[in-house]
C-alpha cells in the first residue's frame, strides 16, 4: 500500500544523516554520489553533523521540528534507530540508505540492498511524491519512557552478549564479540521469564528471547522468521532450556530461519508483548535499550517509508 505523503512533506528539505564510522568507514566515499542524486530530485538537501549518538538523535529531532519533508539515514541499523526516535509517529517521510554492517531494517522493508540502488528508489518516491506505511515496535520502560525500534528486540543470550562485549576494553573490534560469545557460553544458563501476550501470561525458563517488528537482525540472522512489518503484529520466538552445544548447533540456522522447527524453540505472536526477568538488558536494533521489565506494542503504519 503507497500514500501520498502529507502537506508540507513534497516541499520541506530533505534531511540527511550519515554515519561515517558505519561499516568500518567502508562506505564513507558514498556520501557525495548519495547527495548529488538526491538533489537531482529537485529538493533542497540538508547534511546534519554529528559526532556522537546523542547529538545525531538531537539533530533528528530538531531537523523534523524545523519542517523537514524527509529524512534519510546513511549508515547501518544503528543510524536508523536513532532517525526513527524523531519520524515515528509523524508525517515525514523516511528512506534508509543501508550503509552499515547490518541493514536488516532497510532490506527487510523493501529497499535494495546496493546503497546507491536504495538512493534511487527514495529519490523516485521523493519526485512522486509517494510513500509507504510500514509498522513499528514501541518499547516503554517500567518508568514509562518510550523508545522505538524497526527490527528486533533482544533479550536472551545475543543481548547478553552484547552487554559483555559493550563492558570490555580489550581486545577492539569484532574480536571482542567473539570473546563475549566465550565469556558469556561458559556461564550459559537458563533465565526465568514472565512472558505476557495480549493479556495472557506465561511463564517460562529459556536463553533465547526475541520480539521482532522484521524478521532478522545482527546483519541477516532470521531470528524471527514470519515476522512482517505491515501485519500489525510482533513475532516471538523462544529458546527454551538448552546446553551450550544445542544452542551453538542451531545458531546458524538462524541464518535461514530454521531454528524455529527446533523442538526447543517456541514462537508466539502478538500486537502487545510484556517481557520480564531479572538481570536482562534488552537490546533493539542492536542498540541499549535498558532493563526489563519492557512492554513492547506493536504500531501499525508508524512510519512512511520513501519507496
Amino acid at each position: 500500500m503507497t500514500a501520498e505523503l502529507a502537506a508540507g512533506g513534497e516541499s520541506g528539505p530533505v534531511a540527511v544523516l550519515a554515519n561515517p564510522t558505519a561499516a568500518r568507514g567502508r562506505h564513507r566515499a558514498l556520501l557525495p554520489a548519495v547527495l548529488d542524486r538526491l538533489g537531482a530530485a529537485g529538493r533542497p538537501v540538508r547534511l546534519l553533523t554529528a559526532h556522537t549518538a546523542a547529538a545525531a538523535l538531537a539533530a533528528c529531532h530538531q531537523a523534523v521540528a524545523d519542517g523537514a519533508g524527509a529524512l534519510l539515514t546513511v549508515g547501518g541499523d544503528g543510524t536508523v534507530h536513532l532517525a526513527l526516535q524523531a519520524v515515528a509517529g509523524t508525517p515525514v517521510g523516511f528512506g534508509p540508505v543501508p550503509a552499515g554492517t547490518g541493514n536488516d531494517f532497510a532490506e527487510r522493508t523493501g529497499f535494495p540492498a546496493d546503497p546507491l540502488a536504495a538512493v534511487d528508489v527514495i529519490a523516485g518516491a521523493l519526485r512522486a511524491g509517494r510513500s509507504t506505511p510500514v509498522d513499528l515496535a514501541r518499547i516503554t520502560d517500567a518508568a514509562g519512557a518510550t523508545r522505538w525500534y524497526g527490527a528486533v528486540l533482544a533479550a536472551g543470550f545475543d543481548a547478553i552478549v552484547n552487554e559483555r562485549a559493550n563492558r570490555l576494553r580489550w581486545p577492539r573490534g569484532p574480536r571482542r564479540y567473539d570473546l563475549a560469545i566465550l565469556v558469556e557460553l561458559a556461564r550459559l544458563r537458563p533465565r526465568h521469564y514472565t512472558l505476557t501476550l495480549d493479556g495472557i501470561r506465561h511463564d517460562l525458563a529459556a536463553v533465547l528471547v526475541a520480539v521482532g517488528n522484521c524478521a532478522s537482525y545482527g546483519g541477516g540472522m532470521r531470528i524471527c522468521p514470519a515476522a512482517d512489518p505491515t501485519d500489525g503484529l510482533l513475532d516471538v520466538v523462544v529458546g527454551g532450556p538448552m546446553t551450550r552445544r544445542h544452542l551453538m548447533r542451531i545458531k546458524p540456522r538462524v541464518y535461514q530461519g530454521s531454528h524455529v522447527t527446533d523442538p526447543l524453540v517456541r514462537s508466539y505472536r502478538a500486537r502487545t508483548v510484556e517481557l520480564s526477568a531479572d538481570g536482562i538488558i534488552g537490546y533493539a536494533d542492536g542498540e541499549r535499550v535498558g532493563p526489563l521489565p519492557l512492554t513492547i506494542t506493536a504500531v501499525p503504519a508508524a512510519v512512511r517509508l520513501l519507496r
